[in-house]
């Protein structure tokens, strides 16, 4: 849906970093984490932040972007990147209803916005509930028409690649 919308493979991944939770970035580490060139990363920075959709920050020697939260179109872009990904329905029906989760991580090809049918996540939290989780992906299967793997972490090793859609 999105990507017969947005032409650009980039720009699609940019949205889905900045737009699916806070998140930012800068150049070097979006390149990296997407596989692209510098350059073309740049190139779509500087489209967004022009049209006002991206923030950047000088910190230091390094440019961070993030959403511009004021943007006019910015709930209506979120919501298509939630629906594009299915993560209103995976925050919903996993997340909110585990127990303790701390934080929740897409990764792998969703976090690089890419549609491969399989959306891993990683949950951060105690004693969450295992069984649970094994019912509802089934359930979610059929919502949101993709395979879930979920991989439950104690502690956040602080170097997960991927977007963060629950938690701080």
């Amino acid at each position: 849906m999105l990507d017969s919308l947005v032409t650009s493979k980039t720009r699609i991944k940019l949205l889905l970093k900045f737009f699916s939770h806070a998140n930012s970035g800068y150049l070097r580490s979006l390149a990296k984490d997407f596989d692209e060139s510098t350059n073309s990363v740049r190139v779509e920075l500087n489209r967004l932040t022009e049209a006002g959709l991206l923030l950047s920050v000088d910190e230091g020697k390094t440019k961070v972007y993030r959403a511009n939260e004021r943007h006019p179109f910015f709930t209506e872009i979120q919501a298509m990147v939630s629906k594009f990904l299915g993560l209103d329905e995976l925050v919903e029906k996993i997340v909110l209803r585990m127990g303790a989760v701390e934080r929740a991580y897409i990764i792998g090809d969703y976090a690089k916005g890419i549609d491969s049918g399989t959306v891993d996540m990683i949950l951060i939290g105690k004693n969450l509930d295992q069984d649970y989780l094994n019912f509802i992906l089934e359930k979610t299967y059929e919502k949101v028409k993709r395979k879930v793997k979920v991989e439950i972490l104690e502690e956040d090793p602080g170097d997960i690649s991927g977007i963060l859609v629950f938690g701080k």
